[in-house]
């Protein structure tokens, strides 16, 4: 019995022996999970009885059982190599043969295929062309082919448009000079195009030109000035110093202004200056006089009223203003009026000069846009955008504040340019986009609509000399184009989204701006996420998912059968995997460019070798005492 007892002894001693020099083996063995023998003790007992005092028969070993507990990680230079910090195992396929390792020393190979150090591909879940996972689980294959390039066809512009900005382009009807005689009586109503109600304008009671002017002032949009010029023909030096011994003594002249008569000094008159300087020497400021040539070299005086009253003036060479020898006029001013943009039209029934006037006249604009002169537009920002050949092109969209419409309360307006390489696009070279926002600072609408969206769709791809490049270009005529551009898209339109503007009393800001188009690309680099996502980066800037690495996990992984390689395969004792991503459920994250180490302590194994060594050679010294006690009986003989 003591031979049998100390000879499982040490068959349990040298299994010891065995696992704990296999946990030091791998003690450097990236994913190795240690292992622990399990011993259990033997008794001899019959089907009747056992003894009530049995002597056991040994130890045998029960189990060898690993130990799955988190390994320490550590970092590599490998951004393929993967550590999993918490449940879960890589899933590979061996040829057909699936298997599952917490060793995450990857790599790619010819084929693109992730594959360990054996080449057993690892598994999880692909993407499509777009980078959307699909949820199908299959090899990982990282493509390696150029990204090939992708048309704009959604622009978002989150901008601030300063509402501090004051409105720099002007639009102004020149209406006149018109003679006060012509338009002395009329009656006419001023339309708008902001809505405000018409205003009427009576200048029945108008006496004077300037008169008339103020009435017209008094509607809004309308701004008008009166001036009256009487140029009086027939008096010279010569005429002057004809008057009289001595010289100009019995001539004489009068000035009146609405028929009252104006103090002029002409008792030392000789010439046509001395005449001048009299005149503007009285105290009716708003008269001025001056010698002017009448277009035929003849010297004529000219006198002007800058307020536009009435003039009345009389001169004679015989020193009487009443005999009826003397020369008379009268002469009436005449009005220049303006009408800003906000005047539509004016309504005369009985069709009036004013009438007239208005409609003949052509718009003058001033400080009009011109995307090369800074000075015209409010606003400017610009970002790239792409054709369907990946060929970038400068986009800049350009802002001009307008004139509130209406009153101004609660409402503003700005007008939309777009250039795309120089060049107008979307019609804005003809009629610009409008952007109305309301008293929040919130976009209301462009051109109408609640959307905030600006079509483009006439848009020709060039190259640098100014021709077609060979990219998709506009829609055919008649073609309806859809918003958003749908996939794939067939022509160069695109939608330029303005819905998170705003305008606020700050100064102007791009917050964000981001298109969906790009040019091809070379695959430059490999990022994972800690859910798995494999993400490659391209020299064209852009990243894409190519797919998610999977884990599994099962109820009850000590039946996992080790199969070497650091890899395991399922049994019945284990159940069926548990297939997942990665950080979810009770799965594990993913560490990029890190690895698992061994989860064996060789402090600890180096003291199971001693223990399992004194095991030994203690259940070895109970064989020994057995055989000199077996022999001390065989020599009583």
């Amino acid at each position: 019995m003591a031979f049998n007892t100390g000879l499982s002894g040490l068959r349990a001693a040298s299994v010891d022996l065995d696992v704990t020099g296999n946990n030091i083996a791998n003690a450097s063995t990236v994913g190795f999970k240690g292992s622990k023998a399990q011993f259990g003790d033997l008794y001899a007992s019959g089907f009747l009885s056992a003894g009530t005092n049995p002597i056991g028969d040994g130890v045998r070993v029960q189990d060898v059982k690993q130990s799955f507990g988190q390994g320490n990680i550590s970092f590599t230079d490998n951004g393929l190599d993967m550590a999993i910090s918490g449940d879960g195992f890589f899933i590979l396929n061996n040829g057909g043969e699936i298997r599952y390792s917490r060793a995450g020393q990857f790599a790619i190979d010819k084929e693109g295929f992730v594959v360990n150090n054996q080449n057993m591909r690892v598994q999880g879940y692909t993407a499509d062309d777009d980078g959307n996972l699909s949820g199908i689980r299959g090899d990982l294959q990282i493509e390696t082919d150029n990204l090939a390039p992708r048309r704009t066809t959604n622009l978002d512009s989150d901008l601030n448009l300063d509402s501090r900005e004051s409105v720099l382009e002007t639009r102004v009807r020149d209406i006149g000079p018109l003679a006060f005689a012509d338009i002395q009586g009329e009656s006419f109503s001023v339309q708008y195009t902001d809505g405000t109600p018409d205003f009427p304008v009576d200048l029945t009671g108008a006496t004077t030109a300037r008169e008339a002017a103020a009435a017209i002032n008094d509607a809004p949009g309308l701004s008008a000035s009166a001036t009256t010029t009487a140029t009086i023909g027939g008096l010279s030096d010569a005429y002057i110093t004809s008057a009289g011994t001595p010289p100009g003594s019995d001539f004489a002249f009068s000035l009146s202004v609405n028929g009252a008569p104006l103090a002029i000094d002409t008792s030392n008159i000789t010439s046509l200056q001395d005449l001048v300087d009299s005149i503007n020497d009285s105290s009716e400021t708003a008269i001025s006089a001056a010698i002017v040539d009448d277009g035929t070299g003849t010297d004529v005086l000219r006198v002007t009223h800058n307020q536009g009253e009435t003039l009345q003036f009389s001169y004679d060479n015989d020193g009487d203003l009443t005999n009826g020898g003397e020369t008379n006029g009268q002469v009436f001013g005449e009005i220049n009026a303006t009408a800003d943009r906000v005047v539509a039209s004016i309504d005369d029934p009985a069709g009036g000069d004013f009438e007239a006037a208005f409609t003949a006249s052509p718009i003058r604009v001033t400080n009009e846009f011109n995307p090369l002169d800074q000075r015209t537009y409010n606003h400017a920002t610009s970002t790239t955008v792409y054709d369907s050949l990946g060929n970038s092109h400068e986009l800049t969209q350009f802002f001009v504040k307008n004139p509130s419409p209406g009153n101004g309360v609660g409402i503003s307006e700005w007008s939309v340019y777009a250039q795309i390489d120089g060049e107008f696009v979307g019609g804005t070279d003809v009629t610009p986009y409008t952007a109305r926002f309301d008293q929040d600072g919130a976009l209301q609408s462009i051109d109408g609509d609640a959307s905030g969206e600006i079509l483009i769709d006439d848009w020709i791809p060039k190259d640098a000399s100014g021709q077609p490049n060979g990219a998709d270009g506009p829609p055919a005529p008649g073609e309806t184009v859809v918003t958003p551009i749908p996939e794939p898209p067939t022509t160069s339109a695109f939608v330029i989204n303005l819905s998170g503007t705003t305008q606020y009393g700050a100064a102007f800001g791009v917050n964000d701006q981001q298109q969906n188009g790009f040019t091809t690309g070379r695959l430059s680099g490999l990022d994972v996420s800690d859910q798995g996502v494999l993400f490659a980066r391209y020299t064209n800037g852009q990243s894409q998912a190519l797919g998610q690495v999977a884990l599994a996990a099962f109820n009850n992984t000590d039946g996992l059968n080790p199969v070497g390689d650091t890899t395991w395969v399922e049994t019945f004792e284990s159940g069926q995997p548990i297939i997942g991503a990665p950080d979810t459920g009770t799965l594990g994250a993913i560490k990029s460019s890190s690895v698992e180490e061994s989860n064996v302590d060789l402090s600890s194994e180096l003291v199971n070798l001693i223990i399992a060594q004194r095991n030994y050679q203690a259940n070895a010294k109970t064989i020994e005492t057995s055989d000199a006690v077996t022999q001390t009986i065989i020599n009583l003989r």
